[in-house]
């Protein structure tokens, strides 16, 4: 359906659950991938197709949350493949469970990191080479709760906010140099953490990684041109 061939990709946390999807549907759609993890030992085992490929790169450990680890990135891909066409933000993480009063600074720091701090430094560090190029897509992953917040996930729902904030302000900024940027919220993503953690839930409302990577290869695609600042709900029936 899509087609990326020689289109250079970056998948950040492409070894996780949503982000190894990615990485697998923009191989099937021929682009040449770039997958860093912070777990990257365990990459060249999940993407035996993709490592030692001349057409692929699986980064070294990488810290999305250290703007020089992004930077050093950005330069080492540059280098290799000369471009940056897309970066697809799936860096996150959940830490929630308390009302605001007893939220402890440890997990609001851990969450505005993670969640915003990752977000705000990728998305920085790729402008300066998509503008080069007169062209690119970023997709950023969010959540429901970058909408509204329940009582226990104070820090978690304002960091997807924050990260919200950065996508519609950089959609913003570079809309007029050939630079979409976008982002896809999420509900329960059918996982087996997930699953775990809620086993009497209806799994058959959540929504699979694989599904959502095929909004995210729409949002990088020629067919999402006209697409700026959006934050695209994925939830699922959930």
């Amino acid at each position: 359906m899509f087609d990326f061939t020689d289109q250079v990709v970056i998948v950040t946390g492409g070894g996780g659950n949503l982000g190894s999807a990615v990485v697998r549907a923009f191989y099937a759609a021929n682009a040449r991938l770039v997958v860093p993890d912070r777990a990257a030992d365990k990459l060249p085992g999940m993407f035996p197709e993709l490592a030692n490929a001349e057409r692929h790169y699986l980064a070294a450990a990488t810290d999305s949350t250290q703007e020089s680890a992004m930077q050093t990135l950005v330069q080492a891909t540059l280098a290799r493949f000369g471009r940056i066409d897309v970066l697809v933000n799936t860096v996150g993480g959940y830490r929630a469970g308390t009302p605001p009063p007893e939220t402890t600074l440890d997990t609001w720091d851990f969450m505005l990191d993670l969640n915003a701090r990752a977000t705000f430094i990728m998305n920085r560090a790729v402008i300066a080479p998509m503008l080069a190029q007169g062209r690119g897509r970023i997709i950023n992953t969010l959540s429901k709760s970058a909408l509204s917040a329940t009582a226990n996930d104070v820090a978690y729902s304002a960091s997807k906010s924050a990260a919200a904030r950065i996508t519609e302000s950089m959609a913003a900024a570079y809309k007029d140099h050939g630079i979409n940027v976008n982002a896809i919220m999420p509900g329960t993503i059918d996982t087996p953490q997930n699953r775990e953690a809620r086993p009497q839930a209806d799994f058959s409302k959540w929504v699979a990684p694989e599904a959502i990577a095929q909004v995210i290869l729409f949002l990088a695609s020629d067919a999402a041109s006209i697409i700026h600042g959006a934050l695209i709900p994925v939830y699922g029936l959930s």
